[in-house]
């Protein structure tokens, strides 16, 4: 990955439905060169480009990561909360918690009952704490693009 890709993925960033002749010129290429730019990126799996949902505005008002211990194999707890809707991602850690994962319910109540009623019966859970935060505003994920 050179300069070019990493301003390529930096305009993405800001804007990932930017039209081709706005960014070519923008990272110093021709619309046609940057096209065939990010679809290497894209075929070489480097790069994917999806939409993200805002919960907030899809009627989601409680958001939590949980982190979680497990007893026994952290991998099997993580496919089963993958399993449901509410849960965004799980993500094997080290250190204090095995595992995290990232909820998203329609209200806070929902939530509770969530953790309570789904997480704690699943088989090899020894505890979850949860973590909620809230969306006052609109944010992007921005990864640092070096």
């Amino acid at each position: 990955m050179d300069d070019i890709d990493r301003a390529i993925l930096r305009e993405l960033q800001v804007d990932g439905r930017i039209p081709y002749a706005d960014l070519g010129p923008k990272v110093g290429l021709s619309p046609s060169a940057a096209r065939l730019r990010l679809q290497r990126m894209i075929d070489a799996k480097a790069v994917q480009v999806v939409g993200v949902t805002d919960p907030m505005t899809m009627g989601q008002q409680a958001m939590a990561l949980l982190g979680l211990r497990v007893d026994g194999d952290p991998r099997a707890v993580a496919d089963e909360l993958s399993r449901h809707e509410e849960v965004v991602y799980t993500v094997l850690t080290s250190g204090g918690f095995d595992l995290f994962a990232e909820v998203v319910c329609a209200q806070p109540r929902d939530l509770l009952d969530f953790i309570n009623d789904v997480v704690r019966p699943v088989e090899g859970v020894a505890s979850v704490e949860n973590f909620p935060y809230f969306a006052i505003h609109t944010h992007r994920f921005l990864w640092h693009v070096d």
